[in-house]
């Protein structure tokens, strides 16, 4: 049965921090829906009401232009070991780019990875969980480099250069705003 709260526990946040991969979904009313599965140690509990996560570079930028025209974000994790436990996270979020004021502090809690292109933060409504007991068990083997060895690659100037070739539009020819001005 589904448990409904308005903002974190102490049990949440420890169920969140040992978490290796978490999905967030975005839309606007006129969009596709994006779903996205994170890993990499991106997410950061900042409170009972707020969380944030790093975005790194990939082939697509929907979060970013879904939530400058709708900021509704949902955040879910499911418990792939343990106990069964879906926990979703919906609220509003905001984009922070490397030129917002609040870009150092918001990087700084979270390990160097190369690509680093926006961080997220969400200002939770709603905390909801649910059993989970239709969710499979796995077993964590390890995080996946091919991302951070692609950026590394790359460069600071290649990983700007994909922004401005692959990053600016959503799929739905919505701007992300990741080039200043554009």
């Amino acid at each position: 049965m589904g448990k409904q709260f308005s903002e974190l526990s102490e049990e949440h946040i420890a169920f969140i921090q040992v978490q290796k991969l978490f999905f967030v979904g975005t839309a606007t009313a006129d969009s596709r829906v994006n779903v996205s599965p994170k890993g990499m140690d991106t997410l950061r509990v900042l409170d009972s009401k707020r969380v944030a996560w790093l975005n790194v570079t990939g082939s697509g930028n929907e979060s970013a232009a879904h939530v400058q025209i709708d900021p509704r974000m949902t955040i879910m994790f499911c418990a792939f070991e343990g106990a069964p436990l879906i926990m979703r996270l919906y609220g509003k979020a905001r984009v922070i780019h490397p030129r917002d004021a609040a870009w150092g502090t918001l990087l700084a809690l979270f390990p160097p990875l190369p690509g680093a292109r926006q961080v997220f933060e969400l200002d939770i409504e709603l905390v909801q969980t649910s059993c989970g007991a239709g969710v499979p068990l796995f077993d964590y083997a390890g995080d996946r480099e091919t991302l951070n060895e692609w950026s590394r690659k790359k460069g600071e100037a290649g990983v700007r250069q994909y922004w401005q070739d692959k990053n600016q539009l959503s799929i739905d020819s919505i701007p992300t705003h990741i080039i200043r001005g554009e």
